[in-house]
């Protein structure tokens, strides 16, 4: 009896579980705050291309700054293919990258959106891994959630698809509940490993990183070198964003603590765009926060 009771138990657990896991990854959701997203990063992806295209011949000419030899000891120990090695022709990179253009406007207009989405990350990912030591957390950041766009049906609201009854009538499914939670657990992990990688750095313990974060002439675009004289209040602006990044992973799921972790997340980057001249980073970084904007269920919470 006592080992039927367990069995029992056990079958209980389980099916619950599954039901809680098909909720939490399947339950149907509407596309609003996807298209918010997808409008923001089909934008970006169309400002970084004309960036490499206005530069076309330092990133990709016969004298680039990375050369084909260089490329390929960077990729010897890592995935990193792409068509684009650097032994095509300089228009052959222009066509690549004013398609990759065209691509990323096509997504944030809403146009053929499942395949131009696609497109847009697939041509965007062959420019980054011919670029790789060129990049920047932006295009982490976009590629990231461009790639899970596509999955989603992003294109049913706000798009010339929707405009022109290229998309369904229905716009909850369950791709738009995959695609957010995927972009959600996404930034969990970016930010638990940058808290972590923060936290091996001493001034963040001493509370001297933001002062060393504004007075670097590097990426200052406004003097807060004032900061310097009210140490006290530096030191909680360093701890304060230190224990938000490892803790964001926790704090950002209850219903009571979101609202919070979100503020924290908008001030922190627009801080990042505004102080330190980072603006498509910082934008970025809170467009990525909007998924959390989306509809959570109680049973989710």
């Amino acid at each position: 009896m006592i080992a039927r009771g367990l069995t029992v138990a056990i079958a209980r657990w389980w099916t619950d579980s599954c039901k809680k896991i098909d909720r939490f990854f399947f339950e149907p959701l509407d596309a609003r705050v996807l298209a918010l997203i997808r409008i923001a990063t089909g934008l970006m992806i169309a400002y970084i291309h004309l960036v490499w295209l206005l530069g076309l011949e330092s990133f990709f000419g016969a004298s680039a700054l990375l050369d084909g030899e260089a490329l390929a000891m960077l990729h010897r120990n890592a995935w990193k293919w792409t068509y684009l090695s650097g032994d095509q022709p300089l228009w052959f990179a222009c066509v690549h990258e004013v398609v990759a253009l065209g691509a990323g406007l096509a997504m944030a207009l809403g146009c053929w959106t499942r395949w131009t989405t696609l497109l847009a990350w697939l041509l965007t990912l062959m420019t980054a891994h011919r670029l790789a030591p060129f990049l920047f957390g932006l295009d982490q950041i976009v590629l990231m959630l461009s790639m899970y766009l596509s999955i989603s049906r992003c294109g049913d609201t706000w798009s010339l698809d929707h405009r022109f009854g290229l998309a369904q009538t229905c716009d909850r499914h369950w791709q738009n509940r995959l695609a957010t939670r995927l972009i959600q657990l996404h930034l969990c992990v970016i930010y638990f490993f940058g808290g972590l990688g923060k936290a091996r750095g001493w001034m963040w313990w001493d509370g001297t990183a933001m002062w060393y974060s504004v007075a670097s002439y590097e990426y200052q675009s406004l003097d807060m070198t004032w900061i310097g004289r009210y140490p006290t209040s530096g030191s909680i602006l360093t701890h304060a964003t230190l224990f938000w990044e490892i803790t964001y992973a926790a704090l950002v799921w209850p219903r009571l603590t979101r609202p919070l972790v979100l503020a924290m997340a908008l001030l922190v980057h627009a801080g990042i765009a505004i102080f330190l001249g980072m603006i498509t980073f910082g934008a970025m970084m809170i467009v990525a926060n909007l998924a959390f904007l989306s509809r959570i269920e109680p049973e989710d919470s």
